[in-house]
């Protein structure tokens, strides 16, 4: 059992940046992968990024060059930094983590992006 405590969501004008933080705690052994997923009313969940524990990341095309994915191994934490926000990045965001024989899930932290 993987639990997350996800924090940094929130309402934030265009342009503005937020940073998302996800601390997974419980029965860990490895985290091979971390990550952050998004779902919109209306739209399908799509992977935003996603951290490898030895760093290589992958970004959706939508947010590449915006968004920044980082990870502390130590502390079992993942980080969203998200900047230069759209109102199109309004969505729940939800950490995601992968152990290999196992896959979790938070329960989602809300960004709104409106002026």
């Amino acid at each position: 059992q993987v639990q997350f405590v996800e924090s940094g969501g929130g309402l934030v004008q265009p342009g503005g940046s937020l940073r998302l933080s996800c601390v997974a705690s419980g029965s860990i052994l490895s985290l091979y992968v971390m990550g952050w997923y998004r779902q919109a009313p209306g739209k399908q969940r799509e992977l935003v990024a996603t951290i490898r524990s030895g760093g290589n990341t992958i970004y959706a095309n939508s947010v590449k060059g915006r968004f920044t994915i980082s990870r502390d191994n130590a502390k079992n934490t993942v980080y969203l930094q998200m900047n230069s926000l759209k109102p199109e990045d309004t969505a729940i965001y939800l950490c995601y983590a992968n152990s290999g024989p196992g896959a979790y899930w938070g329960q989602g932290t809300q960004v709104t992006v409106s002026s």
